[in-house]
């Protein structure tokens, strides 16, 4: 059911700054997108079977503006790339987990993701990412 660590998610204030220090290390960008239902611009940096996803908002209210606001920039979330969504939110809610999205929406990449709240995982913001 779980395959791998899809990626590591960091709020970022700059898409353009953060990019260019993760290039100046030998990173490179797969991709850039912006995901207007999440408020965020994206870009992916691969790291072997997974990725760094650098997210900037793209709105004050965005869930990347708040963290920002309130914890400054760093890791946001870890994504785990799973089989089936809907199995993975059924087996996290069965176990009492608090889910932050009930049913998978679309993230960047055009997959379908859904977080679980961090009260419930030890303080670390978990995403499901199917695909």
């Amino acid at each position: 059911m779980i395959r791998k660590i899809d990626h590591v998610g960091i709020a970022v204030k700059n898409l353009e700054e953060a990019t260019a220090t993760y290039k100046a290390l030998g990173f490179e960008v797969e991709e850039i997108e912006e995901v207007e239902e999440q408020k965020v611009r994206v870009a992916m940096l691969p790291v072997g079977e997974s990725r760094i996803e650098l997210l900037e908002a793209t709105s004050d209210d965005s869930a990347i503006a708040k963290f920002i606001a309130g914890r400054g920039e760093g890791i946001h979330h870890i994504a785990i790339n799973v089989e089936n969504i809907e199995e993975a939110l059924k087996k996290a809610k069965d176990a009492g987990l608090k889910l932050i999205d009930e049913k998978p929406r679309i993230g960047a990449g055009g997959k379908k993701v859904a977080f679980v709240h961090p009260k419930s995982t030890h303080g670390v913001l978990l995403e499901f990412v199917e695909g």
